[in-house]
Formats: C-alpha cells, sequence, structure tokens
C-alpha cells in the first residue's frame, strides 16, 4: 500500500531553457510533486520522523529550480527525483511536474508541462 503527499506550485525564477535569452533573462518555474510512501506509522504515533516533512521538499524543489541553468525541463524533473529520493529512503515512487507557463512559443497558449514517474 502507498499513500501519497503531494506538493504543488512551488514557484521560482529559473534560467532553463535552449534558448540564450531564456538563460539571460529568466522565467518562473512551477513544479508539482506527488510522493508515494507507506504513512501508516505516522498517521498512527503523531510521529513526523515516519513521514517526509513537505517544507523540505518544496524547498529542495525550489534550490533545484534556481540551480545552475540546463536546457531541458526533463532534465529539471530528474534532478528533483533523485534529490528527493536521496534524501527520503521511504519515498517509494515520485511523479514529478515542471511547468514552463512562459516558454518561448509563437502562439498564445496557457501552459507547457512534463511529467516524469520514477520508482526505486
Amino acid at each position: 500500500m502507498s499513500d501519497k503527499i503531494k506538493v504543488t506550485g512551488v514557484e521560482a525564477l529559473g534560467y532553463h531553457g535552449l534558448y540564450d535569452s531564456e538563460r539571460e533573462i529568466g522565467q518562473p518555474f512551477i513544479v508539482d510533486v506527488e510522493l508515494s510512501l507507506d504513512l501508516e506509522k505516522a498517521g498512527k504515533t503523531d510521529d513526523l520522523s515516519y513521514s517526509v516533512d513537505y517544507n523540505d521538499i518544496a524547498v529542495l524543489i525550489h534550490n533545484e529550480i534556481v540551480a545552475p541553468p540546463m536546457k531541458l525541463l526533463e532534465t529539471l524533473a530528474e534532478r528533483i527525483c533523485e534529490k528527493i529520493f536521496a534524501s527520503y529512503p521511504s519515498i517509494e515512487k515520485i511523479k514529478c511536474t515542471v511547468h514552463k507557463p512562459r516558454a518561448p512559443i509563437s502562439v498564445p497558449f496557457g501552459d507547457v508541462s512534463i511529467t516524469i514517474k520514477r520508482e526505486r
């Protein structure tokens, strides 16, 4: 059985993208994660050590968004998943969505995002 913790809408200014202008000017990136893990013991004991501190997850995501630039959203999502897995052995699966609402697209659009799912 896997329970879930979701942290959505973590936003920061990043400099990721294929184009030099994106890497110079920057733009907002928004990340959502869904973490799968067993939360039964946390629920029964009221002890955070059996869960995950979602503030720490949000800070970790923020730090990856503002980290040195990369070209692809896919790379940013992979790095976020790798860091979360490294910090929290109890997490079994991660679903990570990276939104780039101001991507350089030549027609009107609402959002661009990629989603990856990773598990141990």
